[in-house]
């Protein structure tokens, strides 16, 4: 699945950190056992689209670091 960047998809949140506090809201809200059938296939919804922009953003940060260890430093283009 290819991500764009934050600002340009309102439903993508902003950063690494406040997509993973995002998910960990939402697994606790689907822990509680609380929520209707809907409710639970929506918020299981939202929180697989999270955890492959998070994963996504690793992957990203890892290749960063691969660059970076590199024996020539080079720019690389931001996300």
């Amino acid at each position: 699945m290819d991500f764009v960047r934050p600002h340009m998809d309102p439903t993508l949140p902003d950063s690494y950190e406040s997509a993973l506090q995002e998910l960990e809201e939402q697994l606790n809200r689907l822990e509680t056992g609380q929520l209707t059938l809907e409710e639970a296939l929506t918020t299981y919804q939202r929180g697989s689209v999270l955890l492959q922009y998070c994963q996504h953003r690793l992957a990203d940060a890892e290749q960063r670091i691969r660059v970076l260890e590199g024996t020539n430093l080079r720019d690389y283009p931001s996300p």
